[in-house]
């Protein structure tokens, strides 16, 4: 395996290869998004090229999110674009089908391929890590089928180099923890519901403000399951009483500790032996 210097050194030749004219840089606000909107910004500069931030604001995704990517953009001072869409209607998903990731992925970046043409822009970028290639990753095949460039991925940047890069670029986000979708709070093949989807943000969000790092909270029909970092396990057994309390006001009926810890893409066992969100 390449060194962290042969793999950042191998980044910055891929960012100016693809920054030669405009660029579009699908852009959530996360660590992997924001690393790459600073260096294609960075670099852009040198080119004199617009550098289009494109956030996609769906429904499946944490509400404070999007102004997450609001303040990030404005850091880098790339044109920030807000799309609006509503795949559980118009991506086909809504009854959370296995390949939901596929077929979420080729509706959203396909809306990106469209904005792209009305700037006549043909290079779009996006943050898949080299660590998403590992695991079950249906979405990866969407972005490939659209021709969209995944610099990370391509430099074999892993997670931990994100990290360890965006700290040295003093980006406000190295670590925030990742905030996958909604939909993987939910077994394959249930009716998802963007009600339940706001009541498990709202509950992840109360456990997190307690000191809480990883927190997920998958719904099975009316049982709650909590999913903290396992080193975390039995602080949040002392604390469990006004987490109960929290939860079942919000309309949770049985809360559970999942012993196992949090565990990326819990929900994706029965598809694969080495699972992510």
């Amino acid at each position: 395996m390449d060194s962290y210097h042969k793999k950042k050194e191998r980044l910055y030749n891929t960012i100016e290869n693809l920054t030669k004219k405009d660029i579009i840089v699908a852009f959530s606000g996360g660590v992997d998004s924001s690393l790459l909107l600073k260096l294609v910004s960075e670099k852009a500069k040198n080119q004199k090229v617009r550098v289009y931030a494109v956030t996609v604001q769906t429904k499946l995704h944490p509400v404070g999110d999007l102004e997450i990517a609001k303040k990030v953009a404005a850091e880098t001072g790339t044109i920030h674009k807000i799309l609006q869409v509503d795949e559980l209607d118009e991506a086909g998903i809504s009854d959370n089908p296995v390949n939901r990731c596929y077929l979420c992925k080729k509706y959203i970046f396909t809306q990106l391929v469209d904005y792209a043409k009305t700037l006549d822009i043909t290079t779009i970028v996006e943050g898949t890590n080299a660590d998403d290639l590992k695991v079950y990753r249906p979405g990866i095949q969407a972005i490939r089928e659209l021709n969209v460039n995944s610099p990370l991925a391509d430099s074999d940047f892993t997670k931990e180099d994100v990290r360890k890069m965006a700290k040295e670029y003093k980006i406000t986000v190295a670590d925030r923890p990742s905030t996958p979708c909604m939909a993987t709070r939910f077994p394959y093949n249930t009716k998802l519901s963007y009600d339940a989807m706001r009541q498990i943000e709202k509950g992840e969000i109360y456990i997190r403000e307690l000191g809480f790092y990883n927190v997920r909270i998958r719904l099975h029909k009316d049982i709650a399951r909590i999913e903290v970092d396992k080193s975390d396990i039995n602080r949040l057994m002392e604390q469990s009483e006004v987490v109960i309390h929290y939860l079942k006001e919000l309309g949770f009926t049985y809360i559970t500790i999942d012993l196992d810890g949090f565990r990326s893409g819990s929900m994706d066992y029965k598809l694969t032996d080495n699972p992510k969100d």
